[in-house]
């Protein structure tokens, strides 16, 4: 079989495997919190139904009453106040991993380092300075960072949540109970899903054990250190979270992680699974689901526009030894060719994971290239768990207000009006992220010791540095490798960097949900943009390119444009 019918097939099943899961996950996903819409007076659809017994514990435990309705600016402070103890918790558990059981001789993680990745993995960036085979133990791998990856994908998802519910409430401030909403989302969604996506990795070939480090001996009779893990575990969150932090430094090219094609196909698909499928819930909670299909549209318009890029540049590239080799394979993986590595790296970028199963420095220039735009779209084509529905969301309602000025009549989406208050809303959050990636990328740029980490002077170079703090500013983690990016600098900065793009624009989503939720519905009229149409879609996407993608556009323009023209 020729690889470019390898890769269409690989991309057609994933497809169709997405198109069977976003009906009965969509739906599921709507009940969970509470049903498809709110009431009259906008309070009790968040807590609505049976708790179950696990979750009234919990509820007990926190001390909360999950009948309570919270105002957006309480919602957002539980959102901010639980984060803040997440990143607490996990920075101690690494400063004392070494008196810890399992901890496989690691010594104590040094205090910069602890600092970068407590903040890494409580934003769902998963950016990593270390090498996990090497620097963390099995219990801060499993009781840290893999409750990390649920807590914080959970996080993403009720934050949405609320949004949608801003839409389908009216005359109120009340947008739901965090806590209940967390709580249910990690037990009845993320942990089953877990568990039955551990069982059919570890069916595949992803090992996950306690063995220690031990000792093998190679084919050519030399001596190699090798440690086992619980990794399956942790694979299957790291991509059904949309994580991305690896086990082991090689991520999912390591053959403990990512064993073979069909592993790799569904990694892929845990990394789409939910995110294509929040479409779905945002139409049933709104009671249209017309506004799904539109948005699910767009996302996979985009997605596969991405892997086409990617691909049609990888196999193409000029140059003997690459011509030979049938494309460049550089830095990919002979199990996984051209066609698995595409697909993996256009999906790990359009959405918040970060997990790599090829080395995405070694890409062409425009191959990687269009890997750093997918971040610099924000993220929403379908984007991270949550993230990237609120995101896709925030410019939908831009998309909207600008269709409004066309008319000259006042915007509307899903009957609500669209005001200055609003608009000053969203503006604030597309702009949060790009200014958190550009000023840490100039900052970086401007001074002498962060500079001395660039491996690969010139065009490249200043593509490493805008890559890992776009890479940081999107939730995203994936890197370019090329930049030396384990120092002070880099670990306190970036640190920064993460925490900002994360919880600003939840604050500026949250805020925009309970205006929402205080208006009146208005009912359409003959002069309504209908929000499910072609037309709708086609300049949802032209915002997405021009207003959100194209504000990198000089960073592009001396990055991979000048290296790939040269």
């Amino acid at each position: 079989m020729s690889s470019s019918l390898a890769g269409f097939l690989q991309a057609a099943l994933l497809v169709a495997a997405l198109a069977a899961c976003y009906k009965p996950l969509g739906d599921y996903i709507a009940r969970i919190f509470g049903g498809y819409g709110g009431s009259a007076t906008g309070t009790g659809d968040s807590t609505s139904g049976k708790h179950l017994r696990v979750e009234k514990a919990f509820y007990r435990l926190m001390g909360i009453d999950p009948e309570a309705d919270q105002r957006w600016g309480t919602y957002a402070r539980s959102v901010l106040a639980f984060s803040a103890v997440c990143v607490l918790f996990l920075y101690l558990m690494e400063r004392v991993q070494h008196w810890l059981p399992y901890s496989n001789g690691m010594p104590n993680v040094s205090p910069f380092l602890a600092w970068n990745t407590a903040a890494s993995f409580v934003t769902n960036t998963n950016w990593q300075n270390y090498s996990g085979e090497s620097t963390m133990g099995y219990v801060v791998q499993m009781a840290g960072l893999a409750v990390q990856n649920f807590v914080s994908a959970g996080v993403g998802i009720v934050v949405v949540i609320a949004l949608i519910r801003g839409f389908t409430r009216n005359k109120t401030d009340r947008l739901g109970n965090f806590w209940v909403d967390l709580t249910r989302v990690v037990v009845r969604l993320l942990l089953p899903m877990a568990v039955i996506g551990a069982i059919i990795l570890m069916a595949s070939g992803v090992i996950d054990n306690f063995n220690l480090t031990h000792a093998i001996t190679t084919l050519t009779g030399g001596r190699q250190t090798m440690v086992g893990g619980p990794v399956a575990s942790q694979e299957v969150i790291k991509e059904l979270g949309n994580n991305g932090g690896g086990f082991f430094n090689a991520n999912s090219a390591h053959p403990f992680e990512n064993p073979n094609p069909f592993s790799n196909w569904f990694e892929i698909f845990l990394i789409l699974v939910i995110p294509f499928a929040l479409p779905r819930t945002f139409g049933k909670m709104v009671g249209d689901n017309r506004q799904g299909y539109i948005l699910a549209g767009v996302m996979a318009l985009l997605w596969l526009a991405s892997i086409g890029g990617i691909t049609f540049f990888e196999w193409q590239h000029a140059g003997t030894a690459l011509q030979a080799a049938h494309g460049a394979m550089e830095g990919k993986e002979v199990r996984f060719g051209i066609p698995g590595s595409s697909l993996f790296a256009s999906s790990t970028t359009m959405t918040s994971t970060g997990a790599v199963n090829s080395f995405h420095d070694s890409y062409t220039a425009f191959g990687g290239g269009i890997t750093l735009f997918d971040m610099m779209l924000g993220e929403v084509v379908p984007g991270g768990v949550g993230a990237g529905l609120y995101g896709m969301l925030m410019l939908a309602v831009l998309t909207v207000f600008i269709g409004g000025l066309m008319v000259g009549r006042t915007p509307e989406y899903i009957g609500k009006k669209i005001r200055p208050t609003e608009m000053k809303l969203a503006a604030l959050y597309i702009l949060a992220t790009p200014g958190a990636a550009l000023i840490g990328a100039a900052i970086s740029l401007g001074f002498k010791a962060p500079r001395a980490s660039i491996l690969n002077p010139g065009p490249h170079g200043l593509t490493e540095i805008v890559y890992a703090f776009t890479s940081m500013a999107n939730n995203n983690g994936s890197a370019f490798a090329g930049l030396a990016t384990n120092t002070t600098w880099y670990n306190l900065a970036g640190g920064v960097v993460m925490l900002v793009a994360r919880f600003a624009p939840m604050i500026f989503v949250l805020a925009l949900g309970g205006s929402l939720a205080r208006q009146q519905p208005v009912p359409a009229s003959a002069g309504t943009l209908q929000t499910h149409t072609p037309l709708f879609a086609g300049m949802l996407i032209g915002v997405i390119i021009i207003l959100v993608g194209l504000t990198y556009f000089p960073a592009l323009a001396l990055g991979p444009f000048a290296e790939g023209l040269h």
